[in-house]
């Protein structure tokens, strides 16, 4: 499972050392700048990790199975036998990456370079004949239920089938849209021959890209940082290896400015993959792209389109990015098979479009106030610059200006961010008092809280979260669960990652943010707690009331990745919960007996259910049964964006004292009426602002300490 992208905490003190000794060579010869990296990387892992894996013949044995799937995903390219001849290699990795020279990755690599080769003569003598789709036959899309290729017979077979696979696809697409363009007064039917031909010449020409990026940009070097990640992610899912120039992409996404349309994108097999979306950014604010969409299309405004099918990551974004106000449109395929065109007007981003923001909802009952927090942000480099507790706070002095009866905290979708910015942030809403309990390597625990008794808002508090709700959001909402402050909303858990890492340059002495000459490494250093003792590691935070959420069923979560790290207890902090806490049994009966005559989120599990089990599945090769699969797809996405958006909007308005602010630039106006559409909209919202009022309703209650 691809880990989706999760800010790493800001450190602690007392954390280890920057310096790591490599292992020596085996022999007398200088190191290569290859096996300098992965005896560097290997000596950082067991010296520095928080719990590392014995790197011996049973690691190597899984670095092995796990970067020939990385290396050749689909399985397209190397053969039974190949693997049969690199078993020798089975147990050696550890060596290798104890001192001995990397005849693994060398004898790999010579191979893969031949069979790239023989690979595309095969691609090119299939794709010259002309598909029919009216056999009774199917592709397995699932690469995990492939084994390699027996023999050379078998290769060409299962390339003839992604060949006309893809075909497939855009020979319907063609169908469709000549279907709807027969009405127009200059249309000219072209016959189904013609229209194959045209839908194999576009695969052909997504393939010849495939190739050349695969020979000529997807390098011995980027094969290779390849190899070393698989041996970080091994210790678990967020320990990870960047080459120079990853490093420094990796820090312009967060110094907060940058340009294209604010999305991360990811090279998964031959697509190019949402990793996911800033908050604030075109892509966000088109409202129709999120994490593990495929971008299949790019067209500018002049109406060129290309196929980025085998495209690198860095060649895509060269085809988004462009002037600032034009227009791109993107074609994209969800992960539940649908296809779309989105129309996004490129931007230049900047961190203050993740700043917090309020609005006022009036639910008829009650004025409420919400937060939107899609980041715990922090600019250590400049004093002066935003931090999220005090914007926070600066929200909060407004809503009470307002005469908000409660505030709902929003950190759907946030990942994380700045560990102190938590810890202040929750002093808003308690007395002094533990926020989060750490655990270094050593079994060392300390623990980070407030020390300020004043309270900002002491008024009915929800915490909103989703399954992406992750690191820092899982500390801010697991406090307030502990000290019974607040009522958690949301997805019946979130992501559940409790590990902080830090960068560390691999050669170099590096440039103060973790990288060296030769990339750097994000090591686990250490993993925190919640007062309570629990771990948010693979569990994350129940929540009070459930509402199922999109992604439920996708099994994108800590605990569906097989390195994560485990789930453990630490004794309980001392701490005293509030003193005005809400009867959580009688809220969760509420919302109970409110949602069971039309129970949506049922309806929303049920569906994404189904979508979910429709991933990676078996895919018919013959027109009318791929029809038949696609139309239900789309039915099914359609049932759950219907389910979503309420028919009746929500009363949400801006506070007026942000209305000067807003209205002083278009686009800022834009991205706020979008926000504004959308939470009107929000079913999630709608069940949470129930929850708020009937909270409103318990206020004085006494707590059972």
């Amino acid at each position: 499972m691809r880990k989706p992208h999760i800010l790493s905490l800001a450190l602690l003190g007392g954390i280890i050392g920057s310096v790591f000794i490599a292992a020596m060579p085996l022999n007398d010869d200088p190191p290569t700048k290859n096996e300098t990296i992965i005896r560097t990387v290997g000596a950082m892992l067991e010296q520095g990790h928080y719990s590392p894996k014995k790197i011996d013949d049973e690691f190597s044995k899984k670095i092995f199975v796990e970067y020939l799937k990385r290396i050749d995903p689909s399985k397209r390219l190397l053969l039974e036998k190949d693997i049969n001849k690199l078993r020798k290699y089975e147990t050696k990795i550890d060596d290798e990456v104890h001192g001995a020279s990397l005849d693994f990755f060398t004898a790999l690599d010579e191979i893969y370079k031949a069979r790239l080769v023989e690979a595309e003569d095969i691609y090119k003598q299939l794709i010259e004949k002309p598909f029919t789709f009216d056999k009774d036959e199917n592709i397995e899309l699932d690469w995990d239920k492939v084994a390699f290729a027996g023999n050379e017979t078998e290769r060409k077979e299962r390339w003839r089938k992604y060949l006309k696979w893809q075909t497939l696809e855009r020979y319907n697409d063609l169908l469709d849209q000549q279907e709807k363009n027969k009405t127009k007064a200059d249309f000219v039917a072209k016959s189904n021959d013609v229209l194959e031909q045209e839908a194999r010449a576009k695969v052909k020409k997504a393939m010849d890209k495939y190739f050349d990026r695969l020979k000529n940009k997807f390098d011995e070097n980027q094969r290779f940082a390849v190899l070393v990640t698989t041996i970080t992610n091994e210790m678990d899912p967020h320990t990870d290896f960047f080459p120079p120039v990853e490093k420094r992409s990796f820090d312009e996404r967060l110094s907060g400015r940058f340009f294209g349309i604010g999305a991360l994108l990811m090279q998964e097999d031959d697509k190019i993959k949402i990793r996911s979306v800033s908050p604030g950014g075109p892509a966000w604010k088109s409202g129709e792209i999120q994490a593990n969409d495929v971008i299949l299309k790019v067209t500018q405004a002049n109406g060129e389109s290309e196929d980025i099918t085998g495209f690198t990551t860095d060649d895509a974004v060269k085809v988004i990015r462009g002037a600032e106000g034009t227009e791109v449109k993107l074609t994209i395929q969800k992960p539940d098979g649908s296809q779309k065109i989105v129309p996004i007007i490129r931007a230049e981003l900047k961190l203050d479009e993740t700043f917090a923001r309020s609005v006022v909802i009036t639910s008829g009952k009650h004025k409420i106030g919400l937060i939107d927090l899609p980041a715990f942000y922090a600019d250590f480099q400049r004093p002066q610059a935003a931090r999220c507790s005090k914007d926070v706070a600066k929200e909060i002095e407004k809503l009470k200006a307002e005469g908000v009866e409660g505030i709902i905290m929003d950190i759907r979708d946030n990942g994380g961010g700045s560990l102190q910015e938590v810890v202040n942030m929750v002093g808003l809403f308690i007395k002094t008092g533990p926020v989060v309990q750490i655990r270094d390597r050593a079994g060392r625990p300390s623990q980070m809280g407030d020390n300020d008794p004043s309270v900002l808002y002491d008024g009915p508090l929800v915490v909103l979260v989703n399954e992406r709700s992750a690191s820092a959001s899982e500390i801010f909402a697991s406090a307030i669960q502990d000290y019974k402050r607040g009522i958690v909303v949301g997805s019946s858990s979130t992501f559940g990652k409790g590990t902080v890492q830090r960068a560390f340059p691999v050669g170099g002495a590096g440039n103060g943010s973790g990288a060296g000459d030769l990339g750097a490494v994000h090591l686990t250093l250490q993993k925190y707690y919640r007062i309570n003792g629990g771990a948010t590691q693979l569990k994350g935070v129940e929540s009070d009331i459930v509402l199922t959420g999109l992604y439920e069923a996708y099994k994108m979560r800590e605990k569906d990745s097989p390195n994560a790290l485990i789930w453990d207890e630490m004794p309980k902090a001392s701490y005293q919960t509030w003193q005005a806490a809400p009867d959580v049994t009688l809220l969760q009966q509420k919302s109970k007996d409110r949602l069971s005559a039309n129970n949506v989120f049922k309806a929303i599990e049920d569906n994404t259910n189904v979508l979910a089990d429709n991933r990676k599945t078996s895919r018919s090769l013959d027109l009318q049964k791929y029809k038949v699969q696609l139309k239900e797809i789309k039915d099914v996405s359609g049932k759950v964006r219907d389910l979503t958006k309420l028919k009746d909007d929500l009363s949400v308005s801006n506070l007026q004292v942000d209305l000067s602010v807003i209205n002083s630039d278009s686009l800022k106006k834009d991205r706020n009426d979008f926000w504004v559409k959308y939470l009107k909209k929000d079913v999630y919202l709608n069940e949470t602002i129930n929850v708020m009022d009937d909270v409103i309703q318990q206020k004085g209650m006494a707590v059972k300490n």
